[in-house]
């Protein structure tokens, strides 16, 4: 009897040539080999509870912070355009209208607050985890879970997913992106087309930064093919495409539209269409002076050393992609690089960008942990585990325990729990009795956010910059800036309960004045500590 040949034991999940959505045919998808520890990562359970993992690390105390200036200046606009009945773009901005169109949805069916303000880019944020689990027929099941879960549980992909803020829209859309053009390579199908029209347009929409995740990802395809030709990679072929022109004429419309839609402030506002090349000047400016938030070029590398172990893995073997034999994810590692590259050279720099600079790198690491040697799988589990154990660690640390404390790199430009001292006062007397939303205040100090959006129901309030003073200085609460305590002191009249305040880093301190005779009943034993020259 003719021997038969040895079986060997490689689990293979069916999938349609057309990728994730089906079509005619079948084609294998890749999955990583082999049982151990890893094995885990191929139940039909693990997706839904990496998925639950990263939604209640994001969810978890979402208002435990104050508003972030970025955050309380969003919501400003927000706030304008319930005046204006539109969002008027400003090319100087350096962002795309859709994020505080979105805001503005959702402070409309939630109400003003924190909380509302916060819930788009959290479900985003973690739709970004679900986008990870796509990649899946490119890279494989285990690297692909591998990497969400990183995502999951990661200090800044978690700390800037609950700021409402446009970074995690960019990091999304550039998701999107990238999963089109490995798509469209590997199957060529109508549904990755889709992905790319939507990635570009959600990106322009976001943010002027969108400029180098294009540039980057057409310089990769150079990148790339040369190092096929230097050294030549398995299946680098690029599959039949099955759309045709007007799948192409389609997505170009939707995209065309939803762009100008939204810059001309809903048909409202065409000038705002001019914004589209008008931004880059400004970027371009702003990037090379840096205007207070100049860093130096190494400064993303600092973050991902202190807090993102497992992008810190999958940069550090970015530099061994071009020995391995899979093209696309060559491809992925030089945009990765790349990306990171662009972000370096300018000089303003601010930590939030790193969701969406650092994100490829952690397919990187999923397919380092996954691929080696059976011989070294061991010590890959544990580097992994340790990586993904610090991350969580760190992440819980960062989020709910020090998620204001300036001596963390990633509290940046955030508002210290001081501002409390002014707004539990207020919003609990109003909350108490309505008129007193019609309470006078005066804001004396330069760059108050996020209190013009924090106070944005109050009806009489003045915010004075620049040496402007109110014709008349006592009111119902007022916060001063320090070198200016003295001259509003000489003018007060009335008698305050005062407490010093202070914003945020890098900001002068503020006395904080509230009238005696409107807050003493939140503060029955206390006794107010200045008098003004009447009540002397």
């Amino acid at each position: 009897m003719k021997p038969q040949p040895p079986v060997t034991k490689i689990r293979i999940a069916a999938r349609t040539s057309s990728g994730p959505s089906g079509a005619r045919g079948k084609t294998p998808t890749p999955v990583d080999a082999g049982g151990g520890p890893l094995g885990y990562l191929d139940r039909d359970w693990v997706p839904w509870t990496i998925i639950i993992l990263g939604a209640f690390l994001r969810f978890l105390l979402l208002g435990i912070k104050p508003a972030h200036f970025d955050e309380g200046i969003n919501g400003w606009f927000v706030d304008q355009m319930v005046k204006n009945g539109f969002y008027r773009y400003d090319p100087t901005n350096y962002h795309g209208p859709l994020h505080f169109y979105i805001l503005f949805l959702s402070q409309t069916l939630f109400g003003r607050g924190v909380w509302a303000l916060r819930l788009p880019v959290v479900l985003a944020s973690t739709f970004c985890i679900w986008l990870c689990m796509r990649f899946e027929p490119i890279f494989g099941r285990r690297t692909c879970r591998l990497a969400a879960l990183a995502m999951a549980v990661s200090p800044g992909f978690v700390f800037y997913g609950r700021y409402a803020i446009h970074e995690v829209w960019l990091l999304l859309f550039s998701t999107l992106f990238l999963l089109g053009i490995l798509g469209l390579w590997k199957f060529g199908t109508r549904q990755y087309l889709w992905c790319v029209g939507m990635g570009i347009a959600g990106m322009i929409l976001t943010k002027e930064t969108y400029i180098i995740h294009l540039g980057c990802a057409a310089i990769a395809l150079v990148v790339a093919y040369v190092s096929h030709q230097i050294k030549p990679a398995a299946d680098a072929r690029i599959a039949k495409q099955t759309w045709d022109y007007v799948d192409v004429i389609v997505i170009v419309a939707a995209g065309v539209f939803a762009i100008i839609f939204f810059y001309s402030g809903t048909f409202f506002h065409w000038s705002g269409l001019k914004g589209l090349y008008k931004c880059f000047a400004a970027w371009f400016e702003t990037g090379h002076a840096g205007n207070g938030h100049e860093k130096p070029w190494f400064y993303f590398l600092k973050l991902v050393a202190r807090y993102e172990w497992p992008v810190l893995i999958g940069l550090l073997c970015s530099l061994f992609t071009l020995f391995l034999r899979d093209l696309r994810l060559r491809y992925l590692a030089i945009v990765a690089v790349g990306i990171l590259a662009g972000y370096s050279i300018v000089r303003y720099k601010t930590p939030w960008c790193i969701i969406s600079v650092v994100w490829p790198f952690l397919f990187l690491f999923g397919t380092a942990i996954t691929t080696l040697p059976a011989r070294l799988k061991s010590l890959g589990i544990v580097a992994a585990s340790i990586a993904l154990a610090a991350s969580l660690s760190y992440c819980v640390w960062l989020n709910y325990y020090q998620c204001t404390t300036e001596s963390e790199p990633y509290v940046y430009v955030q508002t210290f729990n001081d501002i409390y001292k002014l707004t539990d006062p207020l919003l609990e007397s109003a909350r108490l009795n309505p008129t007193y939303y019609h309470l006078v205040g005066h804001i004396i100090r330069e760059s108050p956010y996020p209190l013009p959006w924090i106070l944005g129901d109050f009806t009489r309030v003045g915010y004075y910059e620049k040496g402007n003073m109110p014709a008349r200085m006592d009111a119902d609460f007022l916060l001063v800036q320090q070198d200016k305590v003295d001259q509003v002191e000489t003018n007060l009249h009335d008698t305050y309960f005062t407490d010093p305040l202070t914003i945020r880093a890098s900001q002068e301190r503020s006395k904080l004045y509230l009238k005696a005779s409107v807050f003493k009943p939140l503060f029955p034993d206390r006794s107010p500590e200045f008098a003004g020259t009447a009540a002397r």
